[in-house]
């Protein structure tokens, strides 16, 4: 199974971006771990991760051509980005949403995911391991 592991803005900072919240784990040190997880369970995973709204939308639509599964961690355009969760809701595939950190505990204004509706399960609040559940249930389906 094909699987696009996709992360939206800011998440290539990872390591050194607000570690208390966020942690001490590189970006390439999460890929490679995605990587791997999936590499040991079936599954042929890509990562990717962009700062620009317009490439994470292109990345969907191919996801959606391809009927690939897709675990997607959409940062900040969780919240507000309609054209993101329009992409997401054209997917043939599973999507699995996943967020570092508990959305739910953080500021008002991250508590509503319009990701999550078209969502088909949502991972909140693990840390790095939210992503090798994600993969790990896509494995299992």
């Amino acid at each position: 199974m094909k699987v696009y592991v996709l992360n939206g803005p800011n998440l290539g900072r990872l390591g050194t971006r607000q570690t208390d919240i966020y942690g001490l784990t590189s970006y390439a040190d999460l890929a490679e771990m995605c990587v791997r997880v999936g590499k040991e369970n079936g599954l042929d995973v890509e990562v990717r991760q962009t700062d620009a709204e317009h490439e994470m939308i292109g990345w969907l639509h191919a996801a959606a051509d391809e009927r690939a599964a897709v675990v997607l961690n959409p940062a900040a355009w969780t919240h507000y980005s309609i054209a993101v969760r329009d992409a997401c809701a054209m997917l043939n595939g599973p999507l699995i949403e996943v967020h570092l950190s508990n959305i739910h505990t953080r500021e008002e204004f991250r508590h509503h995911s319009v990701v999550s509706a078209v969502a088909t399960g949502v991972i909140a609040g693990l840390g790095v391991d939210g992503y090798r559940l994600a993969l790990l249930h896509l494995a299992a389906r």
